[in-house]
């Protein structure tokens, strides 16, 4: 039998030939599955990409300045010394009484870190620009990233007689605080909550009868207010002295008992002219109403208080959502002692959850799909080899993924479906060429593993550059700017991994699972028979 060494030409050959015989193959293989399957556990999951966008608030208030000179010695200056900075998109300048705001934007994508302290740097620079009576510049940065809530828990009254709004508010203000100690928790807020407060209600007729103003009632309500702190110093016969005043409002008689002015040698008290309440902040006028669904009729329940927790770019979603709901099952005793009941009412993790686990399984469905039509095609073994190259493909890009800090979401796992299609082609190109070859007629002259090399090695260049010309498809997509830019960048960055990763995966794994399952078919009895034929002079093959 004539045996005939092949040249390998191709990096495709060389990576056959390399693997074909090496023992550590199939722990190769076993090692790809498995790190792929860790990836896909541990990878942080959310419904969707979080986009970061930067941008802030300056307020320069300027006490008695009218808005236009407002315009013109605060924001349009502000304007001007804000352009010098690189990657502001848009800035919105208004000027109102007493105070100018400046609104700047960066382009999306900005890193907002940076974008902020470019912020501050630059309007602290330029403090002795400001006009004189001009108070301190307050900066306010923009958080979109970690503002959007991926847990909502309201609370509400299941029983009104044992607990107050006041009462539920400092409850839940206790919850927010532990909650907010969570790893990868960012900001938490309070939504509908009705705080304590001394309500005074002045009688605009019983002031005019006195000749005072609400100025005067302000005024003499801010003096209230104020803590006065403790004056400590040393005297003469070196005795300490010490003059504490503790603050001046405990009741709501301290309120009442306010003297807003003198009128003909008597004292005007704040109970003459208004009433004084204890109650909540009746200027609030935010509420959360929450409605029960039983059976086909829904009843409102008590107003309730809604505490909302964000998560950190790129922490895991579910982990988070999953620890918030087991300190809540802890606090549940408690709160049902008390009278409060409470309600998930956004589960960001389990949405991130149940979309990741569905697009997963829609994946295996497709594998499933492609070994059923590959049987009838190339026949099952072939179908075999092609449909485990599938998950070791998914498994290097999961991985690559992991590693490179992405997370997994819906656009991550649209990407892997979009590039299904394309994974399979190179194992298919190969698989089939490989069945050429067995098929042809000087098979029976060959070795199984020069056939197998050659087979791979004859479709590497075409392969390479039709897999090199899928993935420039790609890369424009990598240049879109803007909120989509960000929102699809999964795509260009993990297609075109997974192309690579099918070529490799499909010249080392095809060829060596074709020496395992695949077989010359009995050329010699067709070769025999043939030239017997021709010595006869027949021309039947």
């Amino acid at each position: 039998m004539h045996k005939s060494t092949y040249q390998v030409r191709d990096i495709a050959g060389k990576l056959a030939r390399g693997f074909l015989h090496n023992p550590l193959t199939p722990i190769l293989g076993a090692f790809l599955l498995i790190i792929g399957y860790i990836s896909l556990e541990v990878m942080p999951r959310e419904e969707d990409p979080q986009i970061s966008v930067s941008g802030g608030t300056i307020i320069v208030p300027l006490p008695g300045a009218s808005p236009r000179e407002v315009e013109n010695i605060i924001v349009n200056p502000l304007e001007r010394r804000l352009r010098e900075i690189k990657g502001i998109e848009h800035i919105y300048g208004i000027a109102m009484d007493n105070v100018g705001v400046v609104n700047v934007m960066y382009y999306i994508g900005e890193d907002r870190q940076a974008a902020n302290q470019n912020l501050y740097d630059k309007v602290y620079q330029h403090l002795d620009e400001l006009p004189k009576g001009a108070m301190r510049p307050l900066i306010k940065p923009f958080d979109v990233d970690i503002d959007i809530p991926i847990v909502g828990i309201t609370f509400y009254k299941k029983d009104p007689s044992k607990i107050d709004d006041i009462r539920l508010f400092k409850v839940v203000r206790e919850i927010q605080q532990d909650l907010n100690r969570i790893e990868n928790v960012s900001k938490t807020e309070i939504k509908g909550a009705k705080k304590e407060q001394y309500n005074i209600e002045v009688d605009l007729g019983k002031l005019a009868g006195y000749h005072l103003s609400m100025g005067q009632i302000v005024q003499a309500l801010k003096a209230l207010a104020v803590d006065v702190p403790d004056v400590k110093g040393r005297t003469k016969e070196n005795k300490l002295v010490i003059f504490g005043v503790k603050n001046a409002i405990e009741s709501i008689r301290d309120v009442e008992n306010l003297i807003v002015a003198q009128y003909m040698g008597s004292p005007i008290y704040l109970k003459n002219v208004a009433k004084v309440t204890d109650g909540t902040d009746i200027q609030n006028f935010k509420s959360v109403q929450l409605t029960q669904h039983k059976g086909d009729k829904f009843t409102p329940l008590e107003n309730g208080v809604t505490l909302t927790l964000g998560k950190l770019a790129g922490a895991n979603a579910v982990v988070i959502a999953n620890e918030v709901k087991e300190k809540m099952e802890q606090y549940r005793p408690k709160l049902e002692k008390m009278g409060i009941g409470y309600v998930i009412t956004r589960d960001y993790g389990k949405r991130a959850n149940d979309a990741v686990n569905e697009l997963v399984d829609h994946i295996l469905i497709t594998i499933f799909i492609i070994f059923i039509m590959l049987i009838f095609f190339l026949g099952w073994k072939e179908s075999v080899i092609v449909t485990f190259t599938v998950p070791a493909i998914l498994a290097i890009t999961l991985f690559i993924a992991y590693i490179s800090g992405q997370t997994i979401n819906r656009i991550t796992l649209f990407a892997f479906l979009l590039s299904l299609g394309l994974l399979v082609d190179a194992a298919i190109i190969v698989i089939e060429n490989i069945h050429r070859h067995l098929h042809a007629h000087d098979a029976v002259d060959k070795e199984m593993d020069e056939i197998l090399v050659e087979a791979t090695d004859e479709i590497g260049a075409p392969t390479n550059i039709a897999t090199f010309a899928i993935i420039l498809t790609m890369v424009p997509m990598a240049f879109v700017g803007g909120m989509m830019g960000q929102f699809m960048k999964p795509i260009p960055a993990n297609v075109p991994v997974a192309l690579v990763a099918s070529l490799i995966v499909a010249y080392i794994f095809t060829p060596y699972l074709g020496r395992l399952l695949l077989k010359k078919p009995h050329m010699h009895h067709h070769h025999h028979h043939w030239q017997k034929e021709k010595g006869e002079g027949g021309t039947q093959a």
